[in-house]
């Protein structure tokens, strides 16, 4: 769950970030810059990450805040899921990361899939639009939707990326340690119902 602290500095950031956007009057501007020093402020205190850096994170964003949106590939091959290892923490995730300016969805995760996992792939459907918040990830300062979409494999063969050391299909019954910053265990195993069920509805927030 996420803290209440952390609650509050997002709300107040998005609060001044639409303030800034859209006012004109001076002394607004004023108060909504102080809004978001406040919420840099709080993050500071209960992290001890440097107000710079926060700013720079989690502030310097222009323009009405909106969520972020994180496109995760779903990949079957023999009654396994595709899975990558990240980098960052060595534990696996589905292929994905961060939607791109200009590039629809299905062409992010096919860009996605190819560069962690070395793998080409066919976008199939759509199976999922989650709210991060709802689900048991840790916390974070960025509000954040996820979008899995079921690709068909094509071509291509296993291999690591830039922000990946390998890929591998995994059993239900044998995952491996995951990334819970990019997906839980209840998630993956909901991938495989869409598998034992291809007529399943989305699963949306």
């Amino acid at each position: 769950m996420t803290p209440k602290w952390l609650e509050w500095a997002k709300e107040l950031q998005a609060i001044s970030q639409a303030g800034l956007a859209y006012s004109k009057d001076v002394y607004d501007i004023e108060r909504f810059e102080q809004l978001r020093d406040l919420s840099v402020s709080i993050l500071h205190e209960y992290t001890d990450i440097e107000h710079e850096k926060i700013r720079f994170l989690f502030a310097s964003d222009t323009g009405y805040p909106t969520p972020k949106v994180d496109i995760r590939g779903v990949v079957f091959q023999d009654g396994k899921i595709l899975l990558v290892r990240e980098r960052l923490d060595g534990a696996w995730s589905l292929p994905g990361g961060w939607a791109d300016i200009g590039l629809s969805a299905k062409e992010v995760v096919v860009k996605e899939i190819k560069e962690e996992s070395g793998y080409d792939v066919r976008p199939v459907r759509l199976l999922a639009v989650l709210d991060k918040k709802f689900h048991d990830h840790p916390p974070e300062a960025q509000h954040v939707y996820k979008i899995f979409i079921l690709c068909e494999l094509t071509g291509g063969k296993a291999g690591g990326g830039i922000e990946t050391s390998e890929a591998a299909f995994f059993a239900e019954d044998h995952l491996p340690g995951l990334s819970v910053q990019r997906n839980t265990k209840r998630q993956i195993e909901v991938m495989f119902e869409y598998l034992r069920n291809p007529a399943k509805e989305v699963w949306f927030d």
